[in-house]
Parts: structure tokens; C-alpha cells; sequence
């Protein structure tokens, strides 16, 4: 399945396919490091306005506006930023399976004007951009997109999008949250966002079921419960060595991430920390510094004090952290849906019987809490220069992208023949990805489908992969790696969990999704990492009322400045 292939990457990134990255150090989700949320701000399309209403067509094209081939072909420019990437003998950047199947599919010959590698990329692009010599279509960050359109320098694409994106594609955008939105400037989309999926960032309680038996605990049901599973877990041997050596919950040193993580925990007390929610009068606020955060903070250093929490978790890592997982010392973490591929998968290596299973946020009173996910899930942006002879193009390679690798009537052969062949992945050999955001979604629904039928018939080359690692487990014969795919995408993987969050609206996304303001470019570091020192001395036994100190320092460090200009761009949207 795709996600076999691409989930290494994933692991390091946090999110699947994308350039994503969490939140920013502010909370405030840039373009390039992202947050997320769920809108359905679009812009606008407007029939006949723009600069591409008015840009030539290649007339053999226009027939078909999704996949239309060029007759004569065209060629079009473009500049590239790429990984480690692997090719067959003869193949390289300009001529492989992607190059080919552009030219014979569309009629597109595409000339990269150069390509360097990721650590290169943004300060190449900034000299290209200075320079003015710029290509026809070229992927930019957020701020280097904001200085584009600030100067002129990219078309309006507005129309060429509504016109040429295919169905498919346009489903796409509408399921990324805020990416349309974060790509348009006064209404008008003047970029392509490249977006990945916020619902894979949503937070995740895992806990060990065998040991909830074993000691014969509910699930819970209240932050009560799981506060009393920590204490369980910790105090009464669920390992049964005789030893009192585990601990209730996992935490590591920078608190906020994919394992070892708070998020979800200060979820349970309606707290949200690093990203900006509405406030009770409508204007916008820093969730790290509502009074909220102060009673799951003291929950914490009650639990600290009582021993349920590593002792050392404050100079522990998440790799470090995670060998308490591995080794059977810790039964329950808040974090990633993708863990039990990676801390968890040890776990249950090392430990047969090990059992971990996800579950869904609680709140105090008794009732699912709402899971808070990033404003914005988009790692880059593709754009056209402003007098570029055929926008529509960039559209079209966008839609055949999509159509190869996700469309449901692709073949698995030709899928196979665009995503990995002989042991080398090709898909990053194309120049304009597109991703689907929901995609992992589809997939658990789907393979629960076939499951219950025990059919895969129906089931593309991505979503067999996952039924067959989600049946060996069903019927005792998967090894730990099967063992950590079905407990993302079987009967009750952390997929299930998202599931539930989706139909019931309990996902709660960011509020801002704009380029970072001026004082969290020049602010927001330090004011994370003096949260992070803050919380972790009150974790650690530091009076609560610390907290307070912090929200004053924080306001009077740039704190304020920062939250009047959220409120600014909030307004101004």
C-alpha cells in the first residue's frame, strides 16, 4: 500500500505525504509549518476575471479541460527541490517514468531551469525570486508566496482552477481545511495550495487494553477514569513482576508532539494549548495562556508528585521516552495516530501480550472532549508566473497526479508503474503533487468494509495492503508490523477513533491559519520555549500559581502585540 512506502517519511514528519509541520512556535499555524482546522472558506470565482481569463490556450487542448493534450506538444518551465531520490540506470530528474507519461499523455515537456536539494531550496528560491527570472510554474513557501503576490509577480488563477481542476482534484481541496482560504489574497486564489491532511494530526488516547483487563479497569470514560487508570497503572503491578516499576502516563521533554504528548491530555480539560481559539466575546486568543491550561496543569503535578510520571521525562526526548513503551514500562500516552507503527510496534515486539489500543479524548464531566488538529495542513504552494503562457497546464499535471494516484478507476498496474517500481519510489519524481487529505479515512472505512464481508474485491492496491495486515492480526498470524497497520486502519484502529470525532464534530481546529504575524517571527520561540520551561517546572512541583507569573510575562513579552495582530488579519480576512 502507498502508506508503506511513504511512511517513513511520515513518521519523521509527523503527517503522511505533505510537508507538514505542527504548529509554530506561537500557535499560529504559517503556511509552511502549519496548524489546522476545518473551514470551508473558498475563494470566490469570479466568470472571466483574472489575469488568466485573458492568457492563450493551446486550441487542440481546449476540448477536454481536465486532461487535454497539447497538439502541437508545449514546454514549460519550472524549478525543482528534491530529497534523496534514487533512479533506474538512464533515468534521472528529465527523463523518467513521470517525464513520459507527461509527454504522452498531456503533450507536456517540462525544462527545469535548475534543481538543488531541500536544504538549498528556500535560499535558492529567494535569489530566483530577487532575480526576477522566474519560471513558468515554481513552488514557494508561504511568505515567499506572500512577497509574490505583494509584488505583482504571479497570476490570478482563480477562473483556470474553477475551469480545468477535475472533480477529484477540487474534492481535494475542499477536504484540506483552510487551504483554499490560505491561498487567496482579497478573494482571489493566487496560488495552488499542496496540502496534507489535519485529520491525521488529530490527538489520540492509547492505552494498554491488556492491561485494563488484567487489572480489571473500565475504559475510560472521564478524565476521572483515566486519571484513575495513571494511578492503576502505576501502583499495582499490570506487568505482574512483582515490582513496582511502571508508570501511569507517558511524557517526554518538549510535551507538545506525537508521543509522550499533552495536547490531548489538556484537551480533556477544555484546554488548547499552542494554537488560537475564539474567546466567549469573538475575538481570538493564545489556548496556552486561558486560565483552562492551570487546572490540567495541576492535575499533572499531582500526578507527578504520586509518581505516576517518569521521573526523568524532562530531559527524555520522544525516542527516549518511548523506550518506556517498548521496554513494558508505561501502559498510556496521548499522541500520534501513526505510534503503533513506530514506539508501540516495539512494544508489541518485545512483548507479545502487549496490547495497546487507541481511544477517543474524554473531558471531565463524562463526554468525548473536542480534539484539537492544526489550522492548516499545507506544506507549499505552487504558482504561475504572471505572464506564463498556459496556466491551465499546471492544473492539468495537478489533475493527472491525482488521477494516477488516486483515482478510483486506475489500474494497479499503471498506480504500481507511478509510485514504486523495482524497489525505487518514482512518485517523487513529478513535478506538481497533489494530496488527498482525507485519504486515510477513506481507507480505514473501506478496509473495516471488506473485513466484515471478509471480500477485498473492490479494494485498490493501497487499501488491500491494509486489509490483508488488518486480517492476518484477526486471524493470529500478524507480526508486529501488520499488528501496527491494523491499529490505524482496522476494526479499532486510531482511524476509528478519527471516525467518531469526525461524525460527531468533535474536531477543533485552529482559528488562525496566516503567515506568521511580525512578532511571532521575532517572538514566538521564545515565548514556546518559556512555556514549555514553565510548564514543566509546575509539572515538576513549582507553585501553580507560576502559571500565573507566565500569562503576565507572556503578555508583556510580545504576547499582546502578537494577539492584536491575529486579531488584525481575524478582522481583515
Amino acid at each position: 500500500m502507498k502508506n508503506n512506502y511513504r511512511w517513513t517519511a511520515a513518521l519523521a514528519a509527523l503527517l503522511c505525504f505533505s510537508l507538514v509541520a505542527t504548529a509554530c512556535g506561537t500557535g499560529g499555524g504559517s503556511k509552511e509549518e502549519t496548524a489546522s482546522g476545518t473551514g470551508d472558506e473558498q475563494p470566490a470565482a469570479a466568470e472571466g476575471s483574472g489575469d488568466a481569463a485573458n492568457a492563450p490556450a493551446a486550441p487542440a487542448a481546449d476540448a477536454d479541460p481536465y486532461f487535454g493534450k497539447y497538439d502541437p506538444p508545449i514546454e514549460i518551465s519550472t524549478v525543482r527541490i528534491i530529497g534523496e531520490l534514487k533512479f533506474k540506470d538512464g533515468e534521472d530528474i528529465d527523463n523518467n517514468q513521470w517525464t513520459r507519461t507527461l509527454s504522452e499523455r498531456l503533450g507536456i515537456k517540462v525544462n527545469n531551469q535548475w534543481v538543488v536539494k531541500n536544504e538549498q531550496g528556500a535560499e535558492k528560491m529567494n535569489v530566483t525570486i530577487a532575480s526576477g527570472d522566474l519560471p513558468d510554474f515554481f513552488q514557494v513557501n508561504a511568505t515567499q508566496l506572500n512577497q509574490l503576490v505583494e509584488a505583482g509577480q504571479v497570476m490570478d488563477i482563480t477562473d483556470v482552477y474553477e475551469k480545468h481542476a477535475t472533480p477529484l482534484v477540487k474534492g481535494f481541496m475542499n477536504d484540506a481545511t483552510n487551504a483554499l482560504a490560505s491561498a487567496a489574497f482579497d478573494g482571489r486564489l493566487m496560488a495552488f495550495p499542496s496540502p496534507g491532511s489535519t485529520l491525521d494530526a488529530s490527538p489520540i488516547l492509547w492505552i494498554r487494553k491488556d492491561w485494563l483487563d488484567r487489572l480489571g479497569l473500565p475504559e475510560p470514560k472521564s478524565m476521572n477514569d483515566v486519571l484513575a487508570i495513571a494511578e492503576a497503572f502505576a501502583a499495582k503491578d499490570p506487568d505482574g513482576n512483582g515490582q513496582n516499576d511502571t508508570y501511569g502516563l507517558a511524557l517526554m521533554k518538549n510535551l507538545y508532539g506525537a508521543y509522550g504528548a499533552l495536547e490531548g491530555f489538556m484537551n480533556g480539560y477544555n484546554a488548547y494549548p499552542q494554537t488560537w481559539v475564539k474567546a466567549a466575546d469573538g475575538t481570538l486568543a493564545f489556548g496556552s495562556v486561558q486560565p483552562e491550561m492551570k487546572t490540567a496543569l495541576a492535575a499533572l503535578q499531582t500526578m507527578f508528585k504520586n509518581g505516576l510520571i517518569d521521573r526523568e521525562f524532562g530531559v527524555k526526548d520522544e525516542a527516549k521516552a518511548g523506550e518506556l513503551a517498548a521496554s513494558g514500562k508505561v501502559g498510556m500516552t496521548y499522541g500520534a495516530m501513526w505510534i503503533s507503527l513506530d514506539m508501540l510496534k516495539n512494544s508489541k515486539a518485545n512483548d507479545p501480550n502487549a496490547d495497546w489500543q487507541a481511544y477517543p479524548l474524554v473531558n471531565e464531566s463524562g463526554a468525548l472532549a473536542n480534539a484539537q488538529i492544526p489550522s492548516l495542513a499545507v506544506g507549499s504552494y505552487y504558482v504561475v508566473r504572471k505572464d506564463a503562457e498556459h496556466p491551465e497546464a499546471l492544473i492539468k499535471m495537478l489533475n493527472l497526479f491525482g488521477e494516477l494516484q488516486f483515482g478510483p478507476d486506475t489500474p494497479a498496474d499503471v498506480w504500481q508503474a507511478h509510485s514504486k517500481v523495482d524497489g525505487i519510489e518514482v512518485w517523487p519524481y513529478y513535478p506538481f503533487l497533489v494530496g488527498q487529505p482525507n485519504k486515510n479515512l477513506g481507507i480505514h472505512k473501506r478496509v473495516v468494509e471488506a473485513l466484515d464481508k471478509k471480500d477485498p474485491t473492490g479494494l485498490n492496491a493501497e487499501e488491500t495492503d491494509a486489509y490483508n495486515n488488518s486480517l492476518a492480526v484477526e486471524e493470529g498470524r500478524g507480526d508486529p508490523n501488520a499488528w501496527g497497520y491494523d491499529k490505524v486502519f482496522g476494526r479499532k484502529g486510531s482511524y476509528e477513533v478519527i471516525k467518531r470525532y469526525v461524525e460527531n464534530d468533535l474536531l477543533k481546529p485552529g482559528e488562525f491559519y496566516g503567515v506568521n504575524t511580525p512578532t511571532m517571527a521575532e517572538r514566538g520561540e521564545t515565548l514556546k520555549k518559556m512555556e514549555i520551561e514553565t510548564f514543566t517546572k509546575i509539572i515538576l512541583g513549582d507553585s501553580i500559581d507560576t502559571f500565573d507569573k507566565f500569562v503576565e510575562d507572556w503578555k508583556k513579552l510580545g504576547g499582546d502585540r502578537m494577539t492584536q495582530e491575529v486579531n488584525e488579519w481575524y478582522t481583515s480576512r
